[in-house]
């Protein structure tokens, strides 16, 4: 089994206002990143190379990603431990303040390639629910340790 992961950011500007422009400017050097990492299997790409053309829903400053990787553990260095975290510290300056979840994991088979609507699917399972083995957020996942030092909760 691998892992799926899903989160979608509401930009708090139109994609093209200069106050979001730096996040925009470095979005293919962090997903380049992400896909030289051991443990990256693949990740959601529209036809301009990232998924911010990629409807997800009505909201056309909604910004998907969605990826699968071997295990939590690569994920988690990933996220944690490379220059995503750099722009993770800085998210509250291009999203908005979610009061729901808007980030989800999620066992796949291997070689699956998930779908928009299942990712929003497993999202809305853990927003209604919380956490299980059909959709789960760091907490649930007893070796994944590194998001409690950044402060997610």
């Amino acid at each position: 089994m691998q892992l799926a992961e899903f989160n979608v950011g509401f930009l708090r500007y139109p994609i093209d206002d200069p106050r979001v422009r730096r996040f925009v400017m470095a979005l293919d050097s962090v997903n380049e990143v992400a896909e030289r990492m051991p443990g990256f299997v693949w990740r959601l790409k529209g036809d301009n190379g990232n998924a911010t053309e990629v409807p997800v829903y009505a909201d056309s400053k909604a910004i998907p990603n969605l990826s699968v990787w071997a295990d939590v553990e690569s994920l988690e260095t990933f996220v944690w431990k490379t220059v995503h975290k750099t722009f993770y510290d800085r998210r509250e300056l291009w999203f908005e303040v979610l009061e729901k979840q808007n980030f989800v994991m999620w066992q796949v088979e291997d070689g699956h390639q998930p779908t928009l609507a299942e990712a929003k699917a497993r999202l809305d399972h853990l927003n209604q629910y919380g956490d299980s083995d059909q959709a789960f957020g760091w907490s649930y996942v007893p070796q994944a340790k590194l998001w409690l030092e950044a402060r997610c909760a």
